[in-house]
This record gives C-alpha cells, sequence and structure tokens, in this order.
C-alpha cells in the first residue's frame, strides 16, 4: 500500500483528492491537514466522505508527514515550496497541485505569482505532471509538479498541432470557459450565488498567471521555439468543468480527415483523452466527475483555421485526478487505478 498524506484538506481540490484516495485500492491515508480545522474529524466537515474517511485533520507539524510514501499538496501557491525539500530529503515524493514548480524560469515565476521562490533548487529537477507528454519522466520523479486546470485542457487541445508543426506558432488563441469551483473554496463576493449566477464574463485579459505554463509545454511541444499565444479565461454560472475552445491557422493544406486523423494518433492508448468522431461538439456535463478530457477538432468551411474543442472537469483531470494518475505512475501502479469514474449525468 502507498502510505498518503494530504496537506490541505479543506477546500474544493483537497474534498475531491479525499474521494478519489479513500476509493483508491492501493492507498492508505495516513494523514490529513489543516491548521484551522485541526481536532475535527474529516467527515463531519465533508459527509460525502462518512465510512470511508475516518480520519480526523491534524496541524502539519503533528502530522508526520515524512513517514508517508507520497504527500499531495492541496494548498494555495506558496505552501508547498516551503516544505517539499525536508520531505524529498526524508525519502517522500511530493505531489503539487498548486504552481510552485510549474514553470522552469524561477524569475518568471516570481513575477507571475508575486512572491519569492523559497526552492528554487527543486524547480531544475521538478517534473511536469502532464502524463501525456512526460510519462517516463514521471515515474522517476521525487518532486511533481500537477499541471493547471485550464493549461491541461489548453496543452491536450492543441498538443497535436503544434508537434506535427502545422499550424503557426505566433497566433494560437485559448478562449476558456471554468466553472466557479476553480476559484476555490474561500469567502469572495465575486463568487458569491447572487454574483456568479445568470452571469458570464472574461477575467485576466491582460494576463493570466497560467499564460507562461501554457506557452512552456506549448515551446517544448515545438522543439524550444516560442509560442505566441492569447488566452482568455471566463467565469461561467456552473459547478465545475473547463470548456476550451483553441483556435489555430494552418500553414499548410490539411483535410479535416488528415487532422481527425492526427488527433486520434496522437491520443490512440491514453485513457484519458477521448477525441470524439468528426462533427462533434464535447460538453463539459460529458466528463463531469470524470478524470476524462474529450476533445474535437473542426476546420470552419475549409478555411485555414482549426478549432479545437476541449472538455474536462477542473477538479478531477484538472486537478486531484490528473494528481492520482501521476501518483500510479509515480509508484509503477495502473495509470488507471482508482480513476475509472463514469461521469455523472445529469
Amino acid at each position: 500500500m502507498i502510505k498518503v498524506g494530504v496537506v490541505g484538506g479543506t477546500g474544493y481540490t483537497g474534498v475531491e483528492l479525499l474521494r478519489i484516495l479513500a476509493g483508491h485500492p492501493a492507498v492508505k491515508l495516513t494523514a490529513i491537514t489543516s491548521r484551522g480545522e485541526a481536532g475535527q474529524r474529516v467527515s463531519d466537515m465533508f459527509p460525502s466522505l462518512r465510512r470511508r474517511v475516518d480520519l480526523h485533520f491534524v496541524a502539519p507539524e503533528d502530522a508526520a508527514l515524512e513517514q508517508c510514501d507520497a504527500v499531495f499538496f492541496a494548498t494555495p501557491n506558496g505552501v508547498a515550496m516551503k516544505q517539499a525539500a525536508a520531505l524529498v530529503a526524508a525519502g517522500v515524493r511530493v505531489i503539487d497541485l498548486a504552481a510552485d514548480f510549474r514553470l522552469r524560469d524561477v524569475a518568471e515565476w516570481e513575477k507571475w505569482y508575486g512572491m519569492r521562490h523559497a526552492a528554487p533548487e527543486l524547480v531544475a529537477e521538478a517534473v511536469y505532471g502532464l502524463a501525456e507528454v512526460n510519462r517516463e519522466e514521471i515515474r522517476k520523479a521525487r518532486v511533481l509538479a500537477n499541471p493547471g486546470c485550464y493549461p491541461t485542457a489548453v496543452q491536450l487541445g492543441l498538443l497535436p498541432l503544434v508537434e506535427a508543426g502545422v499550424v503557426a506558432l505566433d497566433c494560437l488563441i485559448a478562449d476558456a470557459k471554468s466553472g466557479v469551483s476553480g476559484a476555490g473554496r474561500k469567502a469572495a463576493v465575486a463568487n458569491l450565488y447572487v454574483e456568479a449566477t445568470d452571469s458570464f464574463k472574461a477575467y485576466g485579459v491582460g494576463g493570466h498567471r497560467h499564460l507562461p505554463e501554457i506557452s512552456q509545454g506549448l515551446s517544448r511541444a515545438a522543439g524550444g521555439r516560442a509560442i505566441g499565444l492569447t488566452f482568455v479565461p471566463h467565469l461561467t454560472p456552473m459547478v465545475r468543468g473547463i470548456h476550451a475552445t483553441l483556435y489555430a491557422r494552418l500553414t499548410r493544406e490539411v483535410s479535416e480527415a488528415d487532422l481527425q486523423a492526427l488527433f486520434e494518433a496522437r491520443f490512440a492508448g491514453e485513457t484519458f483523452v477521448d477525441v470524439m468522431p468528426p462533427g462533434s461538439h464535447p460538453e463539459t456535463r460529458s466528463v463531469r466527475a470524470s478524470n476524462d478530457c474529450r476533445i474535437a477538432v473542426h476546420r470552419p468551411q475549409g478555411g485555414d483555421t482549426v478549432v479545437v474543442l476541449s472538455v474536462i472537469d477542473n477538479l478531477v483531470k484538472g486537478a486531484a485526478g490528473q494528481a492520482v494518475q501521476n501518483m500510479n505512475i509515480m509508484f509503477g501502479e495502473e495509470e488507471s487505478l482508482g480513476l475509472v469514474m463514469l461521469p455523472v449525468s445529469p
């Protein structure tokens, strides 16, 4: 059994992680931390976990995390980087669901996240956990940077085009929408039901911190060439889900049938990426509560613009599910173990 600790088990990502880990046949949950809720039974805060998680929240310093095989950080940015070095030194494998280790350029990270990085020495060895790209590196990782939700949907949607070199790299567009749970479980006026429902808005148009993460991944896919990406996120009045509509301009003649074949070949054998039939329009509800990413590719009016539709559940494939997928790879388990969850409908 893999002895697992979870740091920060009270947010939406944290409880989704507990839901998945509680049903994982190769995992033993040993500690769930929360400084503010220390001493409270986890299932009292989250009744959905009754008879599945029989633990109390403990303060981080009392959790004996160094005795775990793996520790997940479902915490705000800036937390994992302060504790990771000691855990790694103790032989623990660290999986960070926040952004502390996603960007290779520490100065760039500090610019976007507005704080000094506490463990720059670990950034160089951290592995970016997009399994569909870095599976072999993930197997050996001691520090795993779990991708962001928007970056997961956008990169999976654009990777086949960028890797094949059939689109212009200087004018990529990602128009993405997320449910309100993506903002986290915190008190904020903008996230109140009355504020968010019956409305739809863009945000971060001038620059969103997921932009450099997406550009970094696509640049690597393009062999290190620069990426020109316009990324505009939107808030939608739904609880969970991400829908990314992606635009790219073809640089050579590629038929719609060839584009379909390109995507099908790229993701052949990928358990959690579903390339849908030609003409499809995937919906966020088709992936709700699952670790799936559904993708459809279009070439409207036979022109030189490719439109890719990519949908995921932001809390699962965009966070907790992908983190467990990475843990499975790191510990030599079947990649889908504990993650074969059919989407919830309606």
